[in-house]
């Protein structure tokens, strides 16, 4: 059983602003600022890396460029979400021989309307028979293009042996605790919400992947290395000092604004990939005094 506990980031692409291929030297140099700090690992190809316009090849080689800087003890793991149970297949078993030790599966949505329990439950049967890694179940944001997976289903799924997780990143700690309370004890859940990590430690999630550490990893890892050891009051003061981080930035801007932020913080965060578009100039300044009043622009000594 791999051990998901603790705080996770999920990782943006950083692509070359003159040819538009992913940057693998400032992946590697983001991974290296990212893990000095105490984050339990990464989560590649996921939402905030743009997962959806990187081709199989571009995902393969983030993973190896990871596999190669990220510490022993850091986990690594990869989004292989694809509208087919073969595509997904094919993707988690090339995750898998890239070095990833476990996947995260977002569902099928584009034939939302067939999209029954029942079919989502072979779908993801299906992929956790062919897995030579853990499998953890991926509710999208509601807010992009996706469906929701009903607590039942997910009840379902943790049945199966390699089925070990699920990241619930609907922003609710209600049904957050709706997971917790009817899925088995070694079923992990971990919080998509990097404002509700605190709280959904407190109600029985094992850590959180949470976009909000790219900007404020020192302070994320806290939240759970705090936590873990009791110290409740530090890992509250940590929540209540980046949850409008959060709010504002990853909820309000998304992923080019988190990649503005990373630039203002000294990391390597560029342009997304098209047809997605920059932040707007209008916007920049905006997304400085949300980090300046976080105090993280100090920390970052910018």
């Amino acid at each position: 059983m791999v051990d998901f506990s603790g705080t996770f980031l999920p990782v943006t692409t950083p692509f070359d602003p003159v040819t538009g291929d992913v940057d693998v030297i400032a992946f590697r140099a983001n991974l290296r600022h990212w893990f000095q700090n105490p984050i339990r690992g990464i989560l590649v190809a996921g939402s905030t890396g743009e997962s959806v316009f990187l081709d199989e090849q571009e995902r393969v080689t983030l993973l190896e460029a990871a596999r190669d800087v990220v510490p022993d003890d850091g986990l690594i793991i990869a989004g292989t979400g694809g509208e087919s149970t073969r595509h997904t297949i094919r993707m988690t078993q090339q995750a898998a021989d890239a070095g990833a030790e476990a996947v995260l599966v977002s569902p099928p949505a584009f034939f939302k309307g067939a999209m029954s329990p029942e079919v989502l439950a072979r779908h993801y049967r299906a992929v956790a028979d062919a897995s030579p890694v853990p499998v953890l179940v991926y509710q999208v944001p509601l807010r992009l293009s996706t469906l929701e997976l009903p607590t039942r289903l997910v009840a379902e799924l943790c049945k199966h042996p390699n089925i070990v997780g699920i990241k619930d990143s609907r922003g609710q700690l209600g049904l957050l605790a709706e997971l917790v309370e009817a899925c088995a004890d070694d079923f992990q859940v971990l919080v998509g919400s990097g404002a509700l990590l605190y709280g959904a430690l407190e109600i029985g999630a094992v850590g959180g992947i949470v976009a909000v550490g790219l900007m404020a990893p020192a302070e994320a890892a806290e939240i759970s290395v705090a936590f873990r050891e009791g110290r409740s009051a530090d890992a509250g003061r940590r929540q209540e000092q980046i949850a409008p981080v959060h709010n504002q930035i990853v909820g309000g801007m998304g992923a080019p604004g988190i990649k503005v932020a990373l630039d203002m913080l000294g990391l390597r965060g560029g342009v997304p990939r098209p047809p997605l578009a920059p932040l707007p100039e209008a916007r920049t300044e905006e997304a400085r005094k949300i980090l300046d009043d976080a105090g993280l622009l100090t920390v970052a000594g910018v």
